[in-house]
């Protein structure tokens, strides 16, 4: 992201806009828009996004206005309109369209280049002692295929390079009319003044064009299958919905309504084999759901009355009733989809500092084809005269014929402009990060963006709470101990009094016993809450306190000497103990378990595979702690730990190793924004969501494992991408400036370096891709 040179010290009240940006081609091309966009007075930063044609900017709203960036990038060539408020059915349709365009538009481009490499071909047939074909022996045809190559398909190649260069932002159609037009021109020159002696090649530009047009076309299809993750989950949701008027019965048949049309709190009726159209709660009926599209799990779930359905999930067995909790922007599926847009123009920091290289690209090839002119024309044919014979030779083996020293300078030099390929530094992240996180999304995995890519990648240590992340988090009372004359059910309904102000998970084991019991709560009143040690409220008179030891004993209790004899097998045994007081009065303790998630093991096995060091935080009894920490086989182990205190310990971590952390709760909120990367489970509360950078949708804990090897793929995509770019221009621009010439004989021709050109940006694209194929059968056991 490019910050703006202007520093503005008026941080609040700023917006951000997307903008729909079209005819970009390269990097160089995403830099000058940035620079463009950060040049304007109000715009504090950019980010723009190369595969998806999106443009992210934060501004003052009282200084610009998106409508006027828009309109500016538009007049320098870039095509672009503030991207208004959606529901997903417009997405879904505008993607339809969209699609069915690429599609037109790749056909086309097929079939012009096609023609274009076809004709050209046959151009060099006779010069490759093929055969002789008249119509092909008159100059005049070479003449007007150039011409109207040139200036048909070849136009806005041609009027938008032109344009980059007279704005000061030259790009890859730049080079490649600088290279079509030079050979052209000197094409022209050479057929009305033929006793020059120069050689006409007005082969070489139409066959350089239809090798660009032909690698674009194979890159944009390429490009669109990249994006297919981010349309199937724009697709899931359906257009329509049922509304009903009496929930309590499937048999009427409903209003049809467009789904953007469904409030909060209205009744809706699914039928089996339909989508469910918004976030909801069952109130009649029982049915399984197939929620695999959002979150990865491909067994179905069963929902009936109270349980949550989702937008976009199938329903599969029975008619249902659903009140809608959730609509429009606020469902789940929307928020799925406007992560994956927002991670989709997140860059790497490495690809910032190749676009910021890439806007100097352009300036230094043209330079750099200048001087190969400069020097074959003035001082190359002079220290290797044989060069021409030798290129002479070399043209039965189709490689270039160039006898005047004018000629092969030139070609040369348009060679170097046209192999040079921005496009392909362009192209290196934002593919690979449009595939990694449309797999991510496919399995319920949520990672927000390529800064957290490059993190994941850097990673050492990953931290985790362990109450509803390493437990299933639904505790239960086992045990239930009176100290008084108060019977171990009284103990009980005090307490889950005392907790009905709170939801925390032990809270709501005690409220699920004492309902069990169908024992009603007692009258209480002034409940507060201290979060992660204890609750108190006033019932029948007293203060009642309910909390750990640590708390009590601040709160001035002093606890017999003879208490731990009994509490300490609970905490052996990994129990969770609580103390219930009253006037300065032990009055007994409550002992609840939760379980282990089931692949609980398995996680921090494969995570100290992959190197990393796996350390387990809690609020809990450090007897309690290091019980679940031996089952898992953790050696790190930080007890008695305060919410507030949990992102100060994380902060000490990050002194030595770069920190992750795994949590679901509010309480894990301030240590996922603290760690180098959060991590939050699909149960966690929406502050958690918020915050971390990667979101599983899932209820698998083995998802953490599988969401950092996707995380380490998709980044080691990237770096492919980028040595393959960078190190192809290194090794080419050199061999198309000539370097093999003057030893070997050997040059590249226009035309054959427009084809590396091209390969190069299909080359990046598909090895993106090529990281679809490397999960589509992984799965973690």
């Amino acid at each position: 992201m490019i910050q703006s040179p202007e520093k503005t010290t008026v941080q609040q009240n700023l917006k951000t806009a997307t903008l729909d940006v079209k005819g970009m081609k390269c990097a160089g091309c995403v830099s000058a828009v940035e620079k463009q966009l950060t040049q304007n007075t109000g715009v504090t930063s950019a980010c723009v996004n190369l595969v998806t044609e999106v443009a992210v900017v934060e501004y003052i709203p009282e200084v610009v206005q998106p409508e006027n960036l828009a309109e500016k990038l538009t007049l320098l060539g870039f095509p672009s309109q503030p991207r208004i408020s959606q529901t997903i059915e417009q997405l879904s349709q505008k993607s339809t369209q969209k699609r069915e365009i690429e599609q037109k538009e790749q056909i086309w481009g097929l079939v012009v280049a096609l023609m274009l490499l076809f004709f050209s071909t046959l151009g060099h047939l006779e010069h490759s002692g093929g055969p002789s074909i008249p119509v092909l022996n008159y100059i005049g045809f070479h003449w007007a295929l150039a011409t109207l190559a040139l200036f048909i398909p070849g136009r806005p190649i041609l009027v938008d390079g032109w344009r980059g260069l007279w704005h000061k932002m030259p790009n890859m159609n730049t080079l490649v009319a600088l290279g079509t037009g030079s050979a052209y021109l000197t094409s022209c020159i050479a057929l009305v003044f033929p006793q020059l002696g120069w050689e006409c090649f007005f082969d070489e530009p139409v066959m350089l064009l239809g090798f660009i047009l032909l690698g674009r076309t194979l890159e944009s299809k390429a490009r669109s299958r990249a994006s297919v993750a981010l349309e199937a989950l724009v697709a899931l949701q359906p257009p329509i919905a049922y509304l009903i008027g009496n929930p309590h019965s499937l048999e009427q048949a409903g209003i049809v309504i467009p789904v953007e049309q469904v409030r909060v709190g209205e009744c809706l009726k699914v039928l089996p084999g339909e989508k469910i159209p918004v976030d909801g709660k069952v109130i009649n009926g029982q049915t399984t759901v197939d929620e695999s599209l959002l979150t990865g799990e491909s067994m179905p779930v069963v929902k009936q009355f109270g349980e949550n359905v989702t937008a976009g999930s199938l329903n599969l067995s029975g008619a249902i009733a659903i009140q809608a909790t959730r609509i429009g922007s606020d469902t789940t599926l929307a928020k799925i989809i406007a992560s994956v847009e927002e991670a989709q123009t997140r860059k790497a920091p490495v690809q910032k500092l190749v676009d910021t290289v890439a806007g100097y690209f352009a300036y230094s090839v043209i330079t750099f084809a200048t001087l190969t002119f400069l020097f074959w024309y003035f001082i190359g044919v002079k220290l290797f005269p044989w060069v021409l014979t030798s290129m002479e030779m070399s043209h039965e083996m189709g490689m270039m014929m160039t006898p005047s020293p004018m000629i092969l300078s030139l070609k040369l030099a348009i060679a170097v402009l046209v192999i040079a390929c921005p496009c392909a530094l362009g192209l290196a992240t934002p593919t690979a990060l449009l595939v990694g996180t449309g797999i991510g999304a496919e399995r319920g995995i949520l990672i927000k963006g390529g800064d957290i890519l490059e993190k994941v990648y850097r990673l050492q240590t990953i931290v985790f709470d362990k109450t509803g992340t390493l437990t299933v988090g639904h505790p239960q009372v086992t045990d239930c101990i009176s100290l008084t004359e108060l019977t171990n059910d009284a103990l009980l309904q005090l307490a889950a009094t005392v907790e009905s102000g709170t939801t925390h998970p032990l809270a709501t084991a005690i409220l699920d016993a004492i309902q069990e019991k169908e024992l009603p709560l007692l009258s209480g009143n002034d409940y507060q809450t201290e979060s992660g040690f204890g609750v108190s409220a006033n019932i029948a008179g007293k203060r009642v306190l309910l909390g750990n030891e640590a708390w009590l004993t601040t709160q001035g209790l002093i606890l017999p000497e003879n208490i731990s004899n009994t509490v300490e097998p609970l905490l052996m045994a990994g129990k969770t103990v609580v103390y219930l007081a009253s006037n300065d009065q032990l009055l007994g303790m409550i002992a609840l378990q939760d379980q282990l998630r089931p692949d609980a093991l398995s996680t921090v096995r494969q995570l100290k595979e992959l190197g990393l060091e796996v350390i387990l935080v809690t609020g809990d009894h450090d007897v309690i702690a290091q019980a679940i920490a031996k089952q898992l086989e953790i050696t790190q182990v930080y007890a008695n730990i305060r919410p507030q205190q949990k992102a100060e310990l994380i902060k000490s971590f990050q002194n030595n190793s770069l920190v992750a952390m795994v949590g679901d709760g509010i309480n894990d909120a301030p240590a996922l924004a603290q760690a180098d990367i959060g991590i939050a489970l699909k149960g966690g509360t929406e502050v958690a969501l918020e915050t971390a950078g990667i979101v599983l949708m899932s209820d698998r804990l083995l998802d953490v494992v599988e969401s950092i090897r996707l995380s380490l793929g998709t980044f080691n995509k990237i770096r492919q991408n980028l040595f393959w770019a960078l190190g192809y221009n290194i090794l080419v621009i050199p061999i198309a400036a000539g370097l093999l010439l003057p030893r070997f004989g050997f040059a590249l021709s226009p035309a054959v370096a427009g084809a590396f050109m091209a390969f190069s940006s299909v080359t990046v694209v598909t090895n993106s891709l090529l990281l679809r194929r490397q999960f589509s059968n992984f799965k973690i056991e």
